[in-house]
């Protein structure tokens, strides 16, 4: 019986689509290798454009993926300046139209393998942006085409950069496939577990951080404004609740489900894209209800003692539907980045007193502002953030059995403070910025390595000070910053 069971289980393995992607990526990589054994293709010549290719997630309303993308390449121009000739992957042009000014957008395929193994061939260097590069927790399609963009650029000797990533837990599969084609990557991580993660696969890693640190949003009056809008006084504190939907992920591909939706419209709720469905089922609902009847009964709680402007914020086009669940609970308006840009979704945070999040970079993104935050984590990034920060016990679980009465003690907790968190959270990011300087050293070096006569400003690289490898920073962060 146990050749049978292990018979089946190969047969599955062979079936599942995300397998199947890792197979056809990981065979491209190695027709790469072997094209650049043949014929080395394109060089970068002195003189020409250095061309980046930036492989990442933008184009779908993803705030912080979008925000961390614009200063990954407001960076990359500081630092190298008008002989850098960038392009970013997109899902959506039209989503990301006017994001990233200066750089060619282009569209990422749903299948993948032969754009990448084309494009990288096209660059001179990929840099990856994507900040959960590497774990099954969302979707291992896009972690395989982190991994393809780096394979391919290591494999034809060019510049592969993971930039600001973070590591987590991975499906076998996934695991073995960085672990073979990552070898002769650098990754620069945004914590030291996911360095660990990484060294253990035998990944060269640098210490780094996100890149949201430096984004400049719409001036203060666009999020007040936004506000006013929904009925705030302008005097009342806003009390900014971020949800998502914890329990719907990862994404995997069906192909049944993907015939039945094509056909008649069937599992159309839990349908992400092409054959992906999110998981779906009772349990999950239950859970999901459970998550925000807490996040509510926590919310409304708080408020019964504080008089409050509540504001419920998606920084994900996917968080609408969590959004208008937990609106029906708490009775509040929704401010969801499928109708607003990452510019008035950043003020709009940022106007606020406290912000209650699931959402990473809706805590990353207000701290420049010494917004008092607090985090309700799925996986490892907010509770990373926390830790760094010197406040552990301000992230709280999805899953917590007394989720509300949690919510309630955190929220009292941002309330009763005397000014010790938006201290801390100042020094955090100051810190965070000094990291992304390093980051940006490592960077150069990284780039003078493979292209020693590039010519970049003597004062970019180990050598330099890291505040100097910053891009340009608004006053408010210049005044923040100004007794580091």
């Amino acid at each position: 019986m146990s050749v049978y069971r292990d018979a089946l289980r190969n047969l599955r393995r062979a079936l599942d689509p995300d397998v199947a992607l890792q197979a056809s990526m990981a065979a491209l990589i190695e027709l790469a290798a072997t094209r650049y054994a043949i014929d080395p293709g394109r060089r970068w010549t002195p003189g020409t454009p250095l061309e980046l290719l930036f492989a990442g997630y933008t184009g779908t309303r993803n705030t912080g993926a979008d925000v961390r993308v614009a200063e990954m390449l407001r960076q990359v121009r500081h630092l190298l300046g008008a002989q850098v000739a960038m392009t970013v992957t997109t899902i959506d042009p039209e989503r990301s139209r006017g994001y990233f000014p200066g750089v060619d957008q282009v569209r990422l395929p749903r299948i993948f393998p032969k754009f990448v193994f084309d494009a990288v061939h096209g660059a001179h260097g990929v840099v990856a942006c994507e900040g959960s590069m590497f774990k099954s927790k969302f979707a291992n399609a896009l972690s395989t085409f982190m991994v393809g963009a780096l394979g391919c650029a290591a494999a034809e000797n060019k510049l592969a950069v993971g930039y600001g990533a973070e590591a987590g837990a991975m499906d076998a599969s996934l695991e073995a496939l960085v672990r073979r084609y990552c070898r002769d990557v650098v990754v620069m991580c945004r914590n030291e577990e996911s360095r660990e993660v990484l060294s253990g696969l035998g990944v060269a890693t640098e210490s780094g951080t996100d890149t949201a640190w430096t984004f400049e949003p719409a001036p203060a009056t666009v999020g007040e404004g936004l506000l006013r809008a929904a009925g705030w006084d302008g005097t009342a504190d806003v009390l900014t609740v971020c949800p998502i939907h914890p329990f719907w992920w990862p994404v995997k591909p069906d192909v049944v489900k993907g015939a039945a939706w094509w056909l008649s419209g069937a599992w159309d709720d839990a349908h992400y894209d092409s054959i992906y469905f999110h998981a779906t089922g009772l349990e999950v609902e239950r859970r999901f209800d459970a998550y925000l009847d807490a996040l509510a009964a926590g919310v409304l709680a708080f408020r019964s003692r504080h008089a409050c402007f509540l504001a419920i914020v998606g920084m994900e086009a996917l968080d609408r539907v969590a959004c208008e669940r937990l609106a029906e609970r708490l009775g509040a308006p929704i401010f969801v980045s499928d109708d607003h840009d990452m510019y008035g979704m950043v003020s709009l945070l940022r106007r606020s007193r406290f912000v209650l999040s699931s959402r990473y970079h809706a805590i990353v993104c207000s701290m420049p502002a010494r917004v008092r935050s607090a985090g309700v984590t799925m996986d490892e990034r907010i509770r990373n953030l926390m830790s760094d920060r010197g406040t552990p016990e301000l992230c709280l679980s999805v899953d917590d059995p007394d989720l509300a009465e949690s919510v309630d003690q955190v929220l009292e907790r941002l309330a009763a403070d005397d000014g010790a968190i938006p201290d801390g959270i100042a020094r955090c990011v100051v810190a965070n910025l000094e990291r992304m300087g390093t980051m940006g050293r490592h960077f150069v070096d990284l780039v003078r390595a493979k292209h020693p006569d590039l010519e970049i400003a003597p004062a970019f690289g180990a050598a330099g000070d890291p505040w100097a490898h910053l891009p340009p920073m608004s006053p408010a962060l210049e005044q923040l910053t100004a007794d580091r």
